[in-house]
């Protein structure tokens, strides 16, 4: 009679885990220390992109951070995880009393970790890092670091290339994107308040959304919140941000998007005269782009010069050329719309 066949043993003697114990192992060590691991709807922060060493771009990234969070809002704050109770009431209590005051530690531990004013998560593509951020507002600090950095020339980065504040996070579908950006447009777009704006779209690993859609859509609210709510795309009071990835959808409103190098620490730093010497290639490139008509029927302003003046901004620059390595539907789309028209552009 043959022998009944036995589960193939590990080297220590036992049985092989399987795939479905794994997986929980695996969830069960991201869920420790507390807070959501990777990027979700809900969260707040600044989203990064470098040139292949995520790493280090988290390095630089926690101290770039804390450099002028520290400068803004003043050091960060932790309870002393070193008081402990005096003393034990006897000898068979002192193991009870250690397992009790290492499980207080842990939950202490744990709660700090989940209170950190930046904090690393996942963001789901490859050479972009989010760093979460909890009791400060990331656009006001992403402001001043871009700046300052732009006053003083001083270049504190190496693999950092842009870092985009990101104030709210929702959903990446079409319905879930309108019925939260009413709300989110709110303080910079409904009357009495008003602006002039652009509108920036960029997709990563993600093939359901419809950028034109979105375009469309998100305009089309900030038109409803105040008519008096005009496209500049040559200078903008206002830049409204949309990156999308995967199912999750990021959303700001910045200021001096155009004089800040659309937000890259390493364009920024450069002198008027460095900047000069790439308006040849820029504009090469942006000979390439692409317009296309959102309502039938309406003329092309691809003549328009200050349309065109745009399109060559929004041309990825020498030191973003890596930031494109993942399998990705990356595009950077403005709207433009005049009193009966709107024009998209993507380069």
């Amino acid at each position: 009679m043959a022998a009944p066949v036995q589960q193939p043993l590990q080297p220590g003697g036992g049985k092989r885990k399987g795939k479905a114990q794994y997986l929980q192992a695996k969830r069960a060590r991201r869920c420790e220390g507390g807070g959501p691991r990777q990027l979700e709807p809900g969260l707040q922060g600044i989203l990064i992109t470098c040139n292949m060493n995520e790493r280090k771009c988290v390095e630089e990234a926690y101290s770039l951070l804390n450099e002028y969070g520290d400068d803004m809002y003043g050091p960060e704050k932790f309870s002393d995880k070193d008081q402990q109770p005096s003393g034990s009431e006897g000898e068979d209590d002192d193991d009870v009393e250690a397992a009790l005051k290492k499980e207080v530690g842990d939950i202490k531990a744990s709660t700090e970790m989940r209170l950190r004013r930046f904090q690393s998560v996942e963001s789901g593509a490859n050479n972009v890092v989010f760093i979460r951020t909890l009791g400060i507002e990331p656009e006001k600090l992403v402001h001043h670091i871009l700046q300052d950095m732009y006053k003083t020339k001083k270049k504190k980065t190496r693999v950092i290339l842009r870092m985009l504040p990101i104030s709210g996070t929702c959903k990446a579908f079409l319905e879930d994107m309108k019925k939260y950006a009413e709300t989110f447009l709110e303080p910079w777009f409904k009357a009495p308040n008003k602006g002039t704006f652009q509108i920036v779209y960029k997709s990563r690993n993600n093939s359901h959304m419809n950028r034109e859609e979105v375009i469309k859509e998100l305009a089309g609210i900030v038109g409803s919140l105040n008519s008096e709510n005009k496209v500049d795309l040559t200078n903008p009071q206002y830049t409204v941000v949309v990156e999308i990835i995967k199912a999750v959808c990021c959303l700001s409103v910045v200021k001096d998007y155009t004089l800040l190098r659309k937000y890259n620490l390493q364009e920024v730093v450069k002198s008027a005269k460095d900047s000069s010497q790439l308006n040849p290639k820029q504009a090469a490139q942006a000979g390439n782009g692409k317009e296309a008509k959102l309502e039938s029927g309406d003329k092309s302003n691809q003549n328009d010069p200050a349309e065109g003046k745009n399109n060559q901004q929004m041309v990825p620059e020498k030191s973003e050329e890596l930031d494109h390595t993942e399998p990705t539907s990356e595009t950077q789309v403005f709207l433009s719309c005049g009193s009966m028209r709107c024009y998209w552009g993507s380069i």
